[in-house]
């Protein structure tokens, strides 16, 4: 069945409704573009002391009285601020349009219901539900599971620092990234979301996703699943809905429940970036390995939700133990750098390293034992239960 995306363009008051070969069967009810862009207007003082915006709704899902698509307040291309983008839900009530954005609290109720929703789709969707406290921004947990936006054992140049998704202003949500065969993959499994030209979302689990921005020769998606390392466009500078981008790269941020967190303290493909004193300033560590903004990011992949990378803070190596405690015989070393898998935690001996002092120890699956005060796990305490 041929399918098709039904565009919806409000400007200077203006309704028009324009015909993309790609998506949906069935056509809008004549007032649902108008009543998501009414939605938008919440949404759109806030951009507006930055920048004009014009929204732009695309309808790519309708069956049944429910709907589903993208909401974009697009800038002017060459604006200093960058645009702003939710998935939408609609379900038709009456004669109206109830409408909910990404991150409000109706989102998740209605996309567990609606039937334009994939059921690949669905888990991802409601853990965007903005009332779910387990799905609050970090909140002590650092982890995301995530490689680097290219392939791994690729090396890209990070020529922005942490900043944010429009510019200084906080959060510092992103990152700027470019080089090796510059082709942009996703950094986890998920659903991948086209939001505009040049511009994909993937929804990722544990309530995370990620944006990734100014792409050439992007992928048109709308709820495909995309796994680590599926390709989604190549580097470059489109800006069209808005924004501006100098060089080719991509500007990759980073969000939990449907907003953009700060990047720092996270870790992508085994880095954990750092803020700098100033927007795009910072650098990312791994192990005792630092590379400062203009140097090069190799990928390591994912950082599992159980390991760990030994950080001595020093680079040397760290003593493994047969028990919790430094007083237990020694049973070898462990590189500086070097990827753990945790198998338990325990309490023990108190040690200080980069991320602070712990009396906290981690057995490693080969039985052996190092202090968590010498490792990144990306939460503060047992990282797989206790032992």
């Amino acid at each position: 069945m041929r399918r098709r995306f039904l565009t919806g363009l409000v400007a200077a008051g203006v309704l028009a409704t324009q015909v993309v070969p790609g998506a949906a069967s069935a056509e809008p009810a004549p007032d649902l573009t108008s009543a998501v862009v009414a939605r938008l207007d919440g949404q759109r003082a806030a951009v507006k002391a930055v920048a004009a915006t014009t929204p732009r709704v695309t309808i790519t899902k309708q069956a049944d009285g429910w709907a589903f698509g993208t909401a974009v307040l697009a800038t002017a291309p060459n604006s200093p601020a960058m645009p702003e983008g939710w998935l939408f839900v609609a379900r038709e009530d009456g004669d109206r349009w109830r409408v909910a954005l990404e991150g409000e609290a109706a989102f998740g109720d209605l996309t567990a219901k609606a039937p334009v929703v994939s059921e690949v789709e669905r888990p991802l969707l409601t853990a965007q539900d903005g009332d779910q406290p387990h799905v609050r921004a970090a909140g002590g947990d650092y982890r995301t599971g995530m490689a680097l936006p290219f392939l791994n054992g690729q090396s890209w140049g990070m020529h922005g620092g942490p900043h944010g998704w429009s510019g200084s202003a906080a959060p510092w949500s992103s990152i700027d990234l470019s080089g090796g065969d510059q082709v942009v993959r996703s950094v986890r499994r998920g659903t991948a979301y086209t939001m505009c030209t040049g511009w994909i979302r993937v929804i990722h689990d544990r309530g995370y996703s990620t944006d990734y921005y100014h792409l050439w020769s992007s992928i048109n998606v709308n709820g495909a699943a995309v796994g680590f390392g599926t390709y989604l466009g190549t580097t470059g500078t489109d800006v069209t809905c808005g924004g501006a981008a100098t060089g080719r790269h991509v500007h990759f941020g980073l969000r939990q429940n449907s907003a953009y967190i700060g990047i720092a303290d996270h870790n992508l493909g085994k880095w954990v970036l750092q803020n700098g004193g100033s927007a795009y300033q910072g650098s990312a560590l791994h192990g005792s390995t630092r590379v400062n903004v203009g140097g090069s990011l190799y990928n390591y992949g994912d950082l599992g939700l159980t390991q760990a990378v030994i950080d001595t803070n020093g680079g040397g190596p760290a003593n493994k133990r047969t028990g919790p405690g430094s007083g237990y015989a020694l049973a070898g070393t462990v590189a500086d750098g070097a990827t753990v898998s945790v198998a338990c935690s325990s309490n023990g001996t108190s040690h200080t390293g980069r991320w602070g002092t712990s009396s906290l120890w981690n057995k490693l699956t080969d039985g052996t034992w190092v202090s968590d005060a010498f490792t990144w796990t990306g939460v503060g305490g047992a990282v797989n239960g206790s032992c």
